[in-house]
């Protein structure tokens, strides 16, 4: 019955994708190599609506990890950690529907049908993008239309340049590197926003609950603003400058506050400090403060002269509370794409995180460094060979598994995304 349900699903995907492939879609991010270093989708639609358009897509991943770990408590049955093989991940998927409805308004869907922290196949989110209201009425609102952008949905909001980067489960194509982020800015949840966009300049102004799995519970009724203010420009044929900063300030009416813990996919290191009772996290190794509330700033610089391609990370965040506690992260990723059609490049990226979670609480400070490259073998197709070596360092982490510890080792990943 299951591979009769496989089969049914390969011949709907297979029909779907011969029948609309070939459709243009209007204000969209290519799902390939020409998605690389786009950000916001631009006021350019791309393509003339002749009709509603349906393109199904996919993205597909699997890594051989060959990666070692250890801490401060070997022979500690408790805190010794298990011993880790060189084998291959599980591999991931993602089923991607995005559905042009009408002139200017595009609808997207993506499921995961293969997770490290989940094996059933789930609806990750979706949101509606109007880049016009030509649908009420020709050219309605029209000299607004011409530089605003409206999103809706159940998805992922628009704090930080981060997200436009990393791997989300099995999309992995725009991801330079194999890892995110230890600080992962990215969450799923009912949100609103509007984008401005003229002449290089950016705004962006939304609203959300903070909320991942939602409930009318009273407690949980949190209100979260958050926003953007940018500079993005080509300024010649060589040389692109984008400069974002980007704020999010959820209040105190919520029990939790899911920005840096809003991935159900799980992280792409497998297995990594987990211990030899088993304890351990699909999570590992990020850093998910885990606070009810929390105000956070990130400024993200971004330049691209010719083959060679700088992006960086500069974020603080604390919870509010009287407690205190806070954190910063840092990151700087530098890479030289090689040759006319930049099919192959080469780079380097530096993380550090290191804050405390309370005032009173040990400093913690972690730090990882990936080394690699990666070839498209054809738009679609992009093998990566990376480096890591990541480490917890300072006092707050003293008698936890995490005292003296570190992982560092290689890692091959394979990607379709189409």
């Amino acid at each position: 019955m299951r591979n009769l349900q496989f089969t049914l699903l390969g011949l709907f995907l297979f029909v779907s994708f011969s029948s609309f492939a070939q459709n243009s879609l209007q204000f969209f991010r290519d799902n390939g190599k020409q998605g690389l270093n786009v950000f916001e989708t631009k006021k350019e639609a791309g393509a003339e609506f002749t009709g509603l358009k349906v393109k199904v897509g996919g993205d597909f991943a699997i890594q051989y990890q060959g990666i070692s770990h250890e801490n401060g408590f070997a022979g500690d049955t408790l805190l010794d950690l298990t011993e880790l093989s060189k084998n291959f991940n599980l591999p991931t998927a993602n089923l991607n529907l995005d559905v042009q409805l009408a002139d200017g308004v595009r609808l997207h869907l993506r499921t995961y049908l293969s997770s490290k922290h989940h094996e059933e196949a789930w609806v990750k989110g979706g949101y509606l993008q109007i880049d016009n209201l030509d649908f009420i009425s020709e050219d309605f609102l029209g000299g607004v239309m011409d530089v605003a952008t409206l999103r809706f949905g159940m998805d992922e909001i628009n704090y930080g340049d981060t997200h436009f980067r990393r791997s989300d489960n099995a999309a992995a194509i725009y991801n330079p590197f194999i890892g995110n982020y230890i600080m992962d800015a990215f969450t799923t949840e009912p949100f609103g926003e509007i984008t401005i966009q003229k002449n290089g300049i950016i705004g962006v102004v939304g609203f959300s609950n903070g909320r991942l799995n939602q409930s009318p519970l009273p407690g949980d009724d949190g209100i979260v603003s958050y926003g953007k203010l940018g500079y993005d420009k080509q300024l010649n044929d060589d040389f692109r400058l984008r400069l974002t900063g980007s704020w999010y300030a959820s209040t105190d009416k919520g029990t939790r506050d899911y920005l840096y813990g809003g991935d159900r996919s799980g992280s792409r290191y497998y297995r990594v400090l987990e211990t030899i009772t088993g304890s351990g996290s699909d999570f590992e190794p990020r850093l998910n403060p885990r606070y009810g509330h929390q105000t956070a700033f990130q400024i993200n610089p971004f330049f691209k002269f010719k083959g060679l391609e700088f992006f960086g990370v500069f974020e603080v965040m604390s919870n509010g509370a009287d407690a205190g506690g806070s954190y910063t992260q840092l990151g700087a990723e530098l890479l030289y794409r090689i040759g006319a059609k930049e099919d192959v490049y080469i780079g380097g990226r530096y993380n550090s995180v290191n804050g405390n979670q309370v005032d009173d609480s040990g400093d913690l400070e972690l730090n990882r460094i990936n080394i690699g490259g990666g070839w498209f073998m054809t738009d679609n197709i992009l093998l990566k060979l990376e480096y890591v070596s990541n480490s917890w360092d300072g006092v707050g982490y003293d008698g936890t598994k995490y005292q003296d510890a570190k992982f560092d080792g290689f890692m091959l990943e394979a990607v379709i995304g189409f």
